[in-house]
C-alpha cells in the first residue's frame, strides 16, 4: 500500500511541476505564434502522440458498450473551456486578481465534491487547503500587478474556475468506467479538433500563418515540452491521481504549480525572488502536506 501511495503522490507532484514550467514554455512560444495557433499545434501533437501510444502496450481503448458522451464533456471542460476562460481572464485582469481566482479552484472543487461525490473533507483539510491558497495569494501580492481589471477578465476567470471544477468532478466521477488513458485520449482529441478549427479560422485560410511558427527552433522546443510533458504526461498523471485520491487531496496539488512557476521565473527569467516569496511557497507546500495528513481516517487510497 505504501508503494502505491508513493506512486500516486508522485504522479500528482510531477503533473503539477510540469504545469508550473508550462508558463515559461508558453511565454516563449507565444513570441512566435498567436494563442490559438499555439493551442492547435500543442493539442494536435499531443493527440498524435496518444494515437502512437495505441500501437504500444502503454495505450488501449476499451469503449465497446460504453457511452462516450461523458468523455466528450470532459474534453470540452478541459482543455477547451478552461483555456478560453484562463486566456481571456489573464488578458483582461491584473496579476493579483487572476492569481487569487485560479487559487480558488481547489477550495471550490473540495466544497462541490461534498454534495456531488459525497466526499466530505475534514476540518483539517479545509484549514490546510486555505493555508495553501493563502500562499498563492501571497505570491500574487508580492508580484508586479500588471493589467487592468474589467468585467471580461472577471467572467473569463470565473469560467476557468468552474470548468476546472467540472473537469475534476467529472473525471473523478467516471474514473470507475474509463481508464486514465481513455480520459486523456479524448481530452487531447477534443482539444485538437476545437483549437485547430478556430486557429484555421483565425488565419483566414492562410496556411503560411498557421505553419510559419514551426520554422522557429525555440518555438518547436517549447511546443514539444507543452505537448508531450504538459499535455500527454501531465493530463494522464492527473487522471491517474484523481482516480485514487479524493478531490480535496488531489486538487490541493494545483497550488504547487504556482510555487514551481515562481521558481522557474526566478531561475530562467531572472525575475525577482524575495524571502517573503520563499515563505509563501513554503506555505503552499505545508498546506499540501497538511491536506494529505488530515484526510478522514475512513478514507483510504484506493
Amino acid at each position: 500500500m505504501k508503494s502505491k501511495q508513493v506512486k500516486i503522490f508522485l504522479a500528482a507532484t510531477v503533473c503539477h511541476v510540469f504545469w508550473g514550467f508550462s508558463f515559461l514554455a508558453s511565454r516563449r512560444a507565444l513570441d512566435a505564434a498567436p494563442v490559438l495557433v499555439l493551442l492547435s499545434h500543442r493539442f494536435l501533437l499531443a493527440f498524435l502522440g496518444m494515437n502512437l501510444l495505441l500501437l504500444t502496450p502503454l495505450g488501449s481503448l476499451r469503449l465497446r458498450g460504453k457511452r462516450v458522451l461523458p468523455l466528450l464533456a470532459l474534453g470540452l471542460a478541459e482543455p477547451v473551456v478552461y483555456f478560453f476562460g484562463e486566456q481571456y481572464g489573464l488578458l483582461h485582469s491584473n496579476t493579483i486578481f487572476s492569481g487569487v481566482m485560479i487559487a480558488m479552484i481547489p477550495i471550490v472543487s473540495t466544497l462541490a465534491a461534498a454534495p456531488i461525490l459525497k466526499e466530505k473533507p475534514s476540518a483539517g483539510q479545509l484549514l490546510f487547503s486555505q493555508l495553501s491558497v493563502g500562499g498563492v495569494i501571497g505570491v500574487g501580492l508580492l508580484s508586479k500587478s500588471s493589467g487592468a481589471l474589467d468585467w471580461i477578465g472577471v467572467l473569463g476567470l470565473l469560467v476557468a474556475v468552474f470548468s476546472a471544477v467540472a473537469y475534476t468532478l467529472l473525471s473523478r466521477g467516471i474514473s470507475g468506467r474509463f481508464s486514465p488513458f481513455e480520459r486523456t485520449y479524448f481530452m487531447m482529441g477534443v482539444g485538437a479538433a476545437v483549437f485547430t478549427a478556430l486557429a484555421l479560422l483565425s488565419c483566414r485560410g492562410d496556411p503560411g500563418a498557421y505553419l510559419r511558427p514551426l520554422e522557429t527552433p525555440g518555438y518547436v522546443l517549447s511546443l514539444l515540452f507543452l505537448a508531450l510533458c504538459c499535455s500527454i504526461v501531465s493530463y494522464f498523471l492527473s487522471a491517474y491521481a484523481i482516480t485514487h485520491l479524493s478531490v480535496a487531496r488531489e486538487t490541493v496539488f494545483a497550488n504547487l504549480t504556482t510555487a514551481v512557476s515562481v521558481f522557474a521565473g526566478a531561475v530562467f527569467l531572472h525575475e525577482p525572488f524575495s524571502l517573503l516569496g520563499g515563505l509563501c511557497c513554503l506555505l503552499i507546500l505545508l498546506g499540501i502536506y497538511g491536506v494529505q495528513r488530515c484526510s478522514p481516517e475512513r478514507e483510504e487510497t484506493k
